[in-house]
C-alpha cells in the first residue's frame, strides 16, 4: 500500500487514454492549471498537442506506449509508474484509461481512485458502440474505484441506468476559461481576415471531432439551402473529414466550407488561430449531434 509522511504534499496522477486535441483532453489541461495539488499525467497512447501543452505548463507527462485495447503488457508498466510515484490519488479519464487505470491503482495500493466520465451517450461512448461487453467491462472496473464524476446530470442518469449506484456518482460540470472565450470585435475581424472570409459573410460554425456522431454533414447540406453569403466553418479533425469534403463538393458548397483541422483551446505555439479566436469569428454555432454528453462547444460559444 502507498504511504507518505504526514507532512508530504498530496500527489495525484491523472491517467487518460490519449492527449490529442479533444474536449476531455483540453478539460484535463485546464483543470491542472487550477488544482492546488502536485499532479503528473500518464497518457496510454497518442501524446499529441495537449501533451505538449501540459509539458509547457510544467506538468510531467509519461507516455505508456500502449498498442491497443488488449495490450495487457501495459498494465504492469502502469502499476510500476503508480508505485514509483507514491501517489495519494489516481484520477482516470476516458474509457480505456478508466478500465486499466482503476485496476492498476488498486494493484499499486492506492485507495483513492476517482474517474471522470466525459462522454457517455445512449448508444456510444467516446465513439465506441455500446455493446453488452463494453458495458460489463466498464461496470466491473467501476467497482474498483471510489467515485465517478459525471460532467452533466444527463451523464449521471445514464450511469445510474447502467447500474452504477447513485451515491458513487458526483455531478461536476465542465468548466471553461471565460476570459479566453469572451467576445472581442478586434480578434473577430483579425481571425476572419486570416481565414480569407469575405467582408460581410455570415459564418455558421461547428466545433468537434469530425466523426459520424457529430452529424456535421447536416450542416453542409443545410448550407446548400442558404444564400451565397453564408459560410460554414468546421473546427476539428477526425476520420470523417474526407467524407465531409466529398459531401460539400456534391452539395455544390465546397467553396464555402472551411476546414481548420484540430485547434487548441489554450496557446500551444502552433501556427493558426486558436479555438477561442475561431469561435469569435462565427456568427452562429450549430451543434447537430443528437448524442452529446455535455456539449462543451456550446458553452464556449455562449461565453
Amino acid at each position: 500500500m502507498t504511504t507518505r509522511a504526514p507532512s508530504a504534499p498530496a500527489r495525484a496522477l491523472h491517467i487518460i487514454t490519449g492527449l490529442g486535441v479533444g474536449g476531455a483532453e483540453q478539460q484535463l489541461r485546464l483543470l491542472l492549471r487550477h488544482l492546488p495539488v502536485d499532479c503528473d499525467v500518464v497518457t496510454l497512447t497518442q501524446p499529441g498537442a495537449v501533451a505538449e501543452g501540459l509539458t509547457a505548463d510544467g506538468v510531467r507527462v509519461v507516455h505508456l506506449g500502449m498498442r491497443g485495447n488488449r495490450d495487457l503488457a501495459a498494465l504492469p508498466r502502469l502499476v510500476r509508474v503508480i508505485r514509483t510515484g507514491r501517489y495519494d490519488l489516481v484520477h482516470t479519464h476516458l474509457y480505456r484509461a478508466c478500465v486499466y487505470g482503476r485496476l492498476a491503482a488498486r494493484l499499486a495500493g492506492v485507495r483513492a481512485v476517482v474517474a471522470t466520465e466525459h462522454s457517455l451517450g445512449d448508444t456510444q461512448m467516446e465513439g465506441r458502440r455500446l455493446t453488452a461487453g463494453v458495458r460489463a467491462l466498464y461496470l466491473a472496473s467501476e467497482r474498483l474505484g471510489s467515485a465517478t464524476v459525471a460532467v452533466s446530470p444527463t451523464v449521471a442518469d445514464r450511469l445510474e441506468r447502467w447500474g452504477v449506484p447513485a451515491p458513487r456518482i458526483e455531478v461536476i460540470p465542465n468548466g471553461i476559461d471565460l476570459d479566453r472565450f469572451r467576445f472581442d470585435p478586434a480578434r473577430r475581424e483579425r481571425t476572419r481576415r486570416r481565414l480569407g472570409l469575405p467582408a460581410g459573410a455570415y459564418v455558421v460554425g461547428g466545433v468537434g471531432r469530425l466523426a459520424p456522431g457529430k452529424r456535421f454533414d447536416v450542416l453542409i447540406r443545410a448550407l446548400a439551402l442558404l444564400p451565397d453569403d453564408c459560410w460554414l466553418l468546421l473546427v476539428g479533425g477526425g476520420p470523417e473529414e474526407h467524407v465531409l469534403r466529398r459531401t460539400a463538393h456534391e452539395a455544390g458548397v465546397a467553396g464555402r466550407v472551411l476546414f481548420t483541422g484540430e485547434r487548441p483551446g489554450l496557446p500551444d505555439g502552433s501556427p493558426g488561430p486558436d479555438l477561442p479566436s475561431l469561435t469569435c469569428a462565427m456568427d452562429l454555432l450549430a451543434a447537430p449531434s443528437e448524442d452529446e454528453a455535455f456539449g462543451l462547444a456550446v458553452v464556449e460559444a455562449l461565453a
